[in-house]
């Protein structure tokens, strides 16, 4: 039976954006393999043996934008069969979920880190100084590990987590920003058939030296090719050295984005294609 790995436990936010793939692409009858964090569920690609099975990885916050574990482990993986096949897109609506009788009881939240800092202000509004984080590897994780013995804790997490686990919610709506969204990647070696625009997701390393990614979107502009994302992480060699994740709009099989790419592969140090998808539908 073909698999979907995920960062679990159930009813976090990659388990929702799973259940989103699962009805769209038709794969109910794949069996769900939870993880415990992401780099346990890339491992699980770079392992993959079944051309049929997939990952699901957070990639983007509308906040905090790239998720630097999922970027760092998909420029990892060797084998080149394995691309990005689908995007979404899940709506975060953080709640402060703790057993304590009063707000001010509170003197411990723990979560997610990208969770936390989604929201930052609340928290610094709601507990000054004097509250201690402690990160857990998962928002759902946050929320079920909770106990009534221990009061002066708190989770930060969804609704339906609060709900599935039976753990009292203390406010609800607590991200700073309420247009928060969160984007996923189905991974894996099956293509899927879809009606729907597509986007090209490409990882590369520049030389260091001045201009080098000038001329990359320089080369993006030159074929009119509009990117919708951009990032970079250090290449982990040295100091000051970088490489470049970037979306734009296009099939790799576009002629305009055939004829880029082979002008960017004359100007980049390393290159990796790391998928042509469907566009996710936009959340208002």
């Amino acid at each position: 039976m073909p698999k979907l790995f995920y960062l679990g436990p159930q009813t976090s936010y990659t388990d929702v954006a799973k259940e989103l793939f699962k009805k769209e692409f038709n794969l109910c009858d794949y069996e769900d393999v939870e993880r415990k964090t992401i780099t346990a569920v890339a491992n699980e690609l770079s392992n993959l043996e079944d051309d049929n099975s997939f990952a699901v990885l957070p990639i983007e916050n509308s906040i905090e934008g790239v998720v630097k574990e999922s970027i760092d482990n998909i420029s990892r993986i060797e084998n080149k069969d394995i691309k990005i096949q689908a995007e979404c897109i899940v709506p975060i609506n953080h709640c402060l979920v703790s057993y304590a009788e009063k707000i001010n009881d509170i003197k411990t939240i723990i979560s997610h880190p990208q969770a936390v800092s989604q929201c930052f202000d609340y928290i610094y509004k709601t507990f000054g100084n004097d509250i201690e984080y402690k990160s857990e590897s998962s928002t759902a994780n946050s929320i079920k590990n909770l106990t009534p013995e221990n009061k002066t804790v708190a989770g930060i997490g969804s609704r339906y987590s609060a709900e599935f686990y039976n753990k009292p919610i203390i406010e609800e709506n607590i991200n700073d920003e309420k247009f928060n969204q969160t984007r996923f990647l189905l991974i894996g070696k099956k293509s899927l058939r879809t009606d729907r625009e597509y986007k090209t997701s490409i990882y590369f390393a520049t030389e260091n030296k001045s201009g080098a990614l000038c001329k990359i979107l320089q080369i993006l502009e030159k074929y009119h090719i509009n990117m919708t994302h951009i990032s970079s992480r250090p290449s982990k060699k040295i100091l000051g050295e970088y490489t470049f994740y970037i979306d734009f709009d296009g099939k790799i099989s576009d002629l305009k984005i055939a004829k880029a790419v082979f002008e960017i592969l004359q100007n980049v140090k390393t290159f990796k294609h790391l998928g042509s998808y469907p566009v996710a539908p936009k959340i208002m």
